[in-house]
């Protein structure tokens, strides 16, 4: 299961970016989907956190954490680029950066299905 953590400065309103999260899931189920994993976008667990203090280099700054298959790190900057993407333009224009990371790891889980 992939977490994406959206991090905003306080001065960014985390509104807009709820109303993205169901494209974010769509987005990355596509993006993240490889020949050994189909993901759907209730699969993907999405955190918006307001950060405090000054050490942000943009307004908005994103961490995926993913299984690290083949194919994604192949794909991994295309992944970031396409994702930073549907957030500038779904952003107000007061919003003049965002940045995004793509962590793969070897992941375990919590549950059995």
């Amino acid at each position: 299961m992939p977490t994406v953590k959206i991090y905003t400065d306080e001065a960014v309103s985390i509104d807009p970016l709820l109303a993205l999260v169901p494209k974010i899931k769509e987005q990355l189920a596509q993006e993240l989907t490889v020949t050994e994993k189909n993901l759907e976008p209730d699969e993907i667990s999405v955190r918006i956190i307001t950060a405090k203090g000054a050490g942000m280099i943009a307004p908005v700054e994103v961490e995926i954490t993913a299984h690290n298959f083949e194919e994604r790190a192949l794909r991994a900057d295309t992944i970031c680029l396409a994702l930073r993407e549907l957030l500038k333009n779904g952003m107000p224009s007061s919003v003049k950066d965002v940045r995004v990371w793509i962590i793969l790891v070897e992941l375990g889980h919590s549950w059995q299905n």
